[in-house]
């Protein structure tokens, strides 16, 4: 028995992500009743995964332990591609997600400056009480929409980043079951 249980410390060692898991509903929702290949994973399954693959570079496995007397190799192998489908569905959701923060950050910078330009150009050919008072008005809405726009680029995008990142790994990672 101790030899088995020394090669389950190495694989779990040599493992980028190793998780122990009583059975197979642990890895999806309770509240879900359709079969493996079709249930909602579980959320403190996922929140463990992406805990353990905070620091994990690319080309991560994942390997998930259970009892010997519990695993089922077809079980097994619609979980795999449930597991697939998800990360892989997600991370492109993501990735998406991303690409539609930071184009719609270009465009708040992009009204911030036709608002600067446009502003800019009124005052230097105009100098009305009525054009002074819808330039005094605009010029803060253009800093508003410029700012805003390197916010939703620099900063918005960055707190999503870690998301994307955690799918993209995932649906490259290998899966492996093995028995504890």
């Amino acid at each position: 028995m101790e030899i088995k249980e020394e090669r389950l410390v190495q694989e779990l060692h040599d493992a980028n992500i190793p998780l122990v898991i009583n059975n197979y509903n642990d890895i999806f929702s309770s509240f879900d009743p359709r079969p493996f290949n079709e249930r909602a994973l579980s959320d403190d399954f996922l929140l463990e995964c992406q805990k353990a693959a905070l620091d994990k570079g690319e080309g991560v496995e994942l390997v998930i332990s259970i009892p010997a007397n519990l695993r089922n190799i077809n079980s097994e192998l619609k979980i795999k591609k449930r597991l697939k489908e998800h990360f892989k569905k997600h991370a492109l959701e993501k990735k998406n997600e991303l690409h539609k923060i930071k184009k719609e950050g270009l465009r708040w910078i992009i009204l911030g400056t036709v608002l600067m330009l446009a502003t800019a150009t009124v005052r230097t050919y105009t100098e009305t009480f009525w054009i002074n008072l819808i330039t005094i008005i605009i010029e803060p809405a253009s800093w508003f929409s410029f700012w805003e726009g390197l916010a939703k680029i620099f900063i918005k995008s960055k707190e999503k980043q870690p998301d994307e990142e955690f799918y993209h790994k995932m649906a490259s990672a290998q899966i492996t079951f093995v028995s504890i």
